[in-house]
Protein backbone atom coordinates (compact mmCIF):
# COMPACT_ATOMS: atom_id res chain seq x y z
CA UNK A 1 0.00 0.00 0.00
CA UNK A 2 1.44 3.36 -0.97
CA UNK A 3 0.08 6.71 0.09
CA UNK A 4 1.30 10.20 -0.80
CA UNK A 5 1.02 12.69 2.04
CA UNK A 6 1.11 16.43 1.47
CA UNK A 7 1.86 18.53 4.55
CA UNK A 8 1.37 22.30 4.55
CA UNK A 9 1.46 23.23 8.24
CA UNK A 10 4.66 25.27 8.05
CA UNK A 11 3.53 27.36 5.10
CA UNK A 12 5.67 25.36 2.67
CA UNK A 13 4.66 22.11 1.06
CA UNK A 14 6.45 19.05 2.34
CA UNK A 15 5.60 16.11 0.13
CA UNK A 16 6.48 12.59 1.08
CA UNK A 17 5.31 9.11 0.27
CA UNK A 18 4.55 6.62 3.00
CA UNK A 19 4.17 2.95 2.19
CA UNK A 20 4.15 -0.42 3.92
CA UNK A 21 6.52 -3.14 2.72
CA UNK A 22 5.36 -6.75 2.29
CA UNK A 23 7.12 -7.42 5.63
CA UNK A 24 4.96 -4.81 7.39
CA UNK A 25 7.58 -2.06 7.81
CA UNK A 26 6.78 1.54 7.00
CA UNK A 27 8.96 3.31 4.43
CA UNK A 28 9.01 7.07 3.95
CA UNK A 29 10.37 8.71 0.81
CA UNK A 30 10.70 12.49 1.06
CA UNK A 31 10.67 15.18 -1.63
CA UNK A 32 14.46 14.87 -2.04
CA UNK A 33 14.02 11.15 -2.88
CA UNK A 34 15.63 10.08 0.40
CA UNK A 35 14.21 6.72 1.46
CA UNK A 36 13.88 5.81 5.15
CA UNK A 37 12.98 2.20 5.96
CA UNK A 38 11.45 1.14 9.24
CA UNK A 39 10.04 4.55 10.18
CA UNK A 40 7.72 4.84 13.17
CA UNK A 41 5.04 7.47 13.86
CA UNK A 42 5.15 8.92 17.38
CA UNK A 43 2.51 11.17 18.91
CA UNK A 44 3.90 14.33 20.54
CA UNK A 45 1.00 14.54 23.02
CA UNK A 46 -0.73 11.13 23.02
CA UNK A 47 -3.17 11.93 25.82
CA UNK A 48 -3.98 15.64 25.60
CA UNK A 49 -3.80 16.04 21.80
CA UNK A 50 -3.66 12.64 20.06
CA UNK A 51 -4.66 14.07 16.67
CA UNK A 52 -2.07 16.86 16.66
CA UNK A 53 1.67 16.61 16.27
CA UNK A 54 2.80 13.26 14.90
CA UNK A 55 6.50 12.85 14.26
CA UNK A 56 7.75 10.20 11.87
CA UNK A 57 11.15 9.00 13.05
CA UNK A 58 13.72 6.72 11.43
CA UNK A 59 15.27 3.61 13.00
CA UNK A 60 17.80 5.80 14.86
CA UNK A 61 15.09 8.01 16.34
CA UNK A 62 15.73 11.02 14.11
CA UNK A 63 12.68 12.90 12.86
CA UNK A 64 12.24 12.62 9.09
CA UNK A 65 8.73 14.12 8.84
CA UNK A 66 6.27 16.11 10.94
CA UNK A 67 2.49 15.91 10.65
CA UNK A 68 0.82 18.83 12.43
CA UNK A 69 -2.76 17.53 12.16
CA UNK A 70 -3.49 13.85 11.57
CA UNK A 71 -7.12 14.64 10.76
CA UNK A 72 -6.14 16.89 7.86
CA UNK A 73 -4.63 13.99 5.90
CA UNK A 74 -6.48 11.92 3.34
CA UNK A 75 -8.48 9.08 4.94
CA UNK A 76 -6.19 6.36 3.53
CA UNK A 77 -3.10 8.10 4.95
CA UNK A 78 -4.83 8.51 8.31
CA UNK A 79 -5.69 4.82 8.29
CA UNK A 80 -2.10 3.77 7.60
CA UNK A 81 -0.69 5.99 10.35
CA UNK A 82 -3.39 5.10 12.89
CA UNK A 83 -2.77 1.38 12.32
CA UNK A 84 0.89 1.87 13.08
CA UNK A 85 0.20 4.08 16.10
CA UNK A 86 -2.23 1.50 17.49
CA UNK A 87 0.41 -1.21 17.17
CA UNK A 88 2.95 0.94 18.96
CA UNK A 89 0.77 2.34 21.73
CA UNK A 90 -0.79 0.22 24.43
CA UNK A 91 -2.66 2.17 27.08
CA UNK A 92 -5.66 0.41 28.60
CA UNK A 93 -8.35 2.66 30.05
CA UNK A 94 -9.02 1.82 33.70
CA UNK A 95 -12.77 1.53 34.27
CA UNK A 96 -12.99 0.09 37.80
CA UNK A 97 -10.68 -0.83 40.64
CA UNK A 98 -11.86 -4.18 41.96
CA UNK A 99 -9.36 -4.59 44.82
CA UNK A 100 -5.87 -3.81 46.09
CA UNK A 101 -3.71 -6.19 48.11
CA UNK A 102 -2.79 -3.47 50.63
CA UNK A 103 -2.82 0.28 51.04
CA UNK A 104 0.95 0.44 51.32
CA UNK A 105 3.19 0.04 48.31
CA UNK A 106 4.21 -2.05 46.55
CA UNK A 107 0.78 -3.63 46.21
CA UNK A 108 -1.20 -5.58 43.63
CA UNK A 109 -4.21 -3.97 42.01
CA UNK A 110 -7.03 -5.95 40.42
CA UNK A 111 -8.75 -3.72 37.86
CA UNK A 112 -11.26 -3.76 35.07
CA UNK A 113 -10.09 -2.02 31.87
CA UNK A 114 -11.48 -1.50 28.40
CA UNK A 115 -9.44 -4.58 27.44
CA UNK A 116 -10.66 -6.84 30.24
CA UNK A 117 -9.74 -7.62 33.83
CA UNK A 118 -6.09 -7.66 34.88
CA UNK A 119 -3.73 -7.37 37.82
CA UNK A 120 -0.67 -5.17 38.11
CA UNK A 121 1.82 -4.13 40.76
CA UNK A 122 1.94 -0.47 41.81
CA UNK A 123 5.48 0.22 43.06
CA UNK A 124 4.76 3.52 44.77
CA UNK A 125 2.36 6.44 45.11
CA UNK A 126 4.53 8.43 42.69
CA UNK A 127 3.43 6.03 39.92
CA UNK A 128 0.03 7.74 39.93
CA UNK A 129 0.29 11.06 38.08
CA UNK A 130 -2.28 13.73 37.36
CA UNK A 131 -2.59 14.65 33.69
CA UNK A 132 -4.43 17.35 31.82
CA UNK A 133 -7.09 19.58 33.27
CA UNK A 134 -9.99 17.12 33.15
CA UNK A 135 -9.15 15.22 36.36
CA UNK A 136 -7.27 12.56 34.41
CA UNK A 137 -4.71 10.19 35.88
CA UNK A 138 -1.96 8.03 34.48
CA UNK A 139 -1.05 4.96 36.54
CA UNK A 140 2.20 3.11 35.74
CA UNK A 141 2.69 -0.49 36.79
CA UNK A 142 5.95 -2.24 37.67
CA UNK A 143 6.43 -3.31 34.03
CA UNK A 144 6.03 0.21 32.63
CA UNK A 145 2.52 -0.26 31.27
CA UNK A 146 0.42 2.89 31.63
CA UNK A 147 -3.25 2.76 32.56
CA UNK A 148 -5.31 5.82 31.68
CA UNK A 149 -8.07 7.18 33.93
CA UNK A 150 -9.69 9.90 31.78
CA UNK A 151 -11.70 11.32 34.71
CA UNK A 152 -11.11 10.07 38.25
CA UNK A 153 -14.44 11.51 39.41
CA UNK A 154 -16.35 9.45 36.82
CA UNK A 155 -15.28 6.19 38.49
CA UNK A 156 -17.69 4.29 40.73
CA UNK A 157 -17.72 5.00 44.49
CA UNK A 158 -15.71 1.88 45.42
CA UNK A 159 -12.95 2.75 42.92
CA UNK A 160 -12.82 6.38 44.07
CA UNK A 161 -12.42 5.33 47.71
CA UNK A 162 -9.49 3.07 46.87
CA UNK A 163 -7.89 5.69 44.65
CA UNK A 164 -8.27 8.40 47.33
CA UNK A 165 -6.10 6.32 49.67
CA UNK A 166 -3.19 6.59 47.19
CA UNK A 167 -3.58 10.23 46.13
Amino acid sequence: MSQEIVQTSTGSSDVFILERTPFGKLVLTNAQDERFEGVVPVRAFPIQAPEEGVSVVDADGHEVAWIADLGALEPSAQELLRQELTRREFMPVLQRIEAVSSFSTPCTWTVQTDRGQCEFVLRGDEDIRRIGTDHGLLISDAHGIHYLVPDQFALDTHSKKILDRFL
